[in-house]
């Protein structure tokens, strides 16, 4: 087993019209490098994982907790478990989410050698 990956080897799933995410999973965590189409919308949810957005391009406005930012390239919003979010990407947008515990209901690893 290698520790040492590509995202260009992970599968993009769209997971949501406009979000392709790329996927990986360890036991305990699960990051997502997200390209999203502009005016593609998150619609409001929660889940039981806590969850960290860092913006690598873009402009994102997001709602977390009932406050409301437009986030860009350098931002990082910290989403405790259970809160609601939701938000729509104003530009096209790349970004990573990290997600403890590891997001059960989201894809395998498809493109990592296990």
């Amino acid at each position: 087993m290698s520790y040492f990956h590509l995202f260009s080897h992970v599968k993009s799933h769209e997971l949501m019209p406009g979000f392709h995410g790329q996927i990986v999973h360890t036991p305990d965590m699960t990051l997502v490098l997200w390209h999203i189409e502009s005016g593609s919308v998150l619609p409001e949810h929660s889940h039981p994982n806590e969850q960290i957005t860092y913006l690598l391009s873009g402009a994102f406005e997001m709602t977390v907790g009932g406050e409301t930012k437009v986030c860009e390239a350098g931002s990082m919003v910290t989403i405790p478990p259970n809160i609601l979010h939701y938000g729509e990407a104003l530009s096209p947008v790349v970004l990573f989410d990290v997600f403890r515990p590891a997001r059960e209901d989201f894809p395998p690893n498809e493109g990592i050698p296990e």
